[in-house]
């Protein structure tokens, strides 16, 4: 039998979706702020399955399930992820500021956080901005938050897909914090 055996679902220890839903998540909440592609957002709740997040916050145009174009690249995710909208992004992040979750900008601004400086840890509740498309994250929720994280890149590229970005972060945070 060849080392490189494809291996199932079974073999790969996977949860089923009631298991998922009383598990121990990773403390980690992911805001996506007018975030337009509906792909996008699918792509965020199977990176947030993935990696057993809390949730997602859906704000302003952001698109929800249900939804075709959602649940193409989701492939489940959004009944296994719990999520919630609130149209008003500032409202609810000064909500979840309140609740004592760190606040953090995935942003490119003058004194962000390389991800690889940032620290995680079990003791705190963290919730991760994520801005629209084209315009990034608003300047008022950058104003309040704790920090801004920024992922380093050597391309000729400023950015990253968000739904590649929240990956990448959703995967720093559950490596410091359950691994």
């Amino acid at each position: 039998m060849s080392e490189n055996k494809k291996l199932n679902m079974e073999e790969l220890g996977r949860i089923n979706p009631e298991e998922f839903r009383s598990a121990e998540k990773t403390p980690l909440l992911l805001v996506l702020d007018s975030v337009r592609s509906m792909n996008n957002v699918g792509s965020v709740f199977r990176s947030a399955d993935a990696f057993r997040l809390e949730g997602i916050l859906l704000c302003g145009i952001t698109p929800r399930p249900p939804h075709r174009e959602i649940q193409k690249t989701a492939l489940g995710a959004t009944e296994t992820v719990r999520w919630s909208h609130i149209e008003n992004a500032l409202a609810a992040v000064t909500q979840l500021k309140n609740e004592g979750y760190v606040i953090i900008c995935a942003e490119q601004v003058a004194n962000s956080k390389l991800l690889s400086k940032a620290e995680f840890s079990s003791d705190h509740k963290y919730a991760i901005i994520l801005g629209n498309e084209v315009d990034g994250v608003d300047q008022a929720l950058i104003e309040i938050a704790d920090y801004c994280i920024e992922i380093p890149q050597s391309g000729t590229k400023h950015s990253l897909n968000i739904s590649v970005a929240a990956g990448i972060i959703a995967w720093e945070v559950y490596r410091q914090v359950i691994h």
